[in-house]
């Protein structure tokens, strides 16, 4: 099991001003905080980083709803971190998330659900070095 996990705080939630308690709920559950950054993806970028969707219908509003203002990416390290992160953020639809978890106490939808957590450990490699070079990470 791998030590780190990649997180997107995504468009909405980052214009809510959700970011702050979103990170306060990271950190008080042991993770810290490898890279961070506010970035504002254009509809190239959000493209690749979602082709693993490339054939599915939700493609390209998913890509449209992910270049339409600014995303906080972060790194995150803790051990077990993908699984312990994937229990903390909740189930990707609000309405089964159980209470306490970051998609139940912020995300607005399905569609809309406030946070993105890798699902492996070798996606969170591949998320992590999408979006951070080496010297970005401490």
């Amino acid at each position: 099991m791998g030590n780190i996990t990649f997180t997107m705080i995504k468009p909405e939630a980052v214009a809510s001003g959700n970011t702050g308690a979103i990170f306060s709920k990271i950190e008080e559950a042991g993770f810290r905080i490898v890279a961070l950054k506010k970035i504002h993806l254009s509809a190239e970028r959000a493209g690749e980083f979602y082709e693993v969707h490339k054939e599915r219908p939700f493609y390209g509003e998913l890509v449209d709803y992910m270049s339409e203002s600014p995303i906080v990416a972060a790194i995150l390290e803790k051990d077990n971190a993908v699984l312990d992160f994937r229990t903390l953020i909740g189930a990707t639809n609000p309405e089964d998330a159980l209470e306490g978890t970051i998609r139940k106490e912020f995300a607005t939808s399905l569609a809309m659900n406030a946070i993105h957590g890798s699902d492996s450990d070798e996606n969170a490699n591949i998320e992590a070095e999408f979006h951070f070079s080496a010297n970005e990470r401490f």
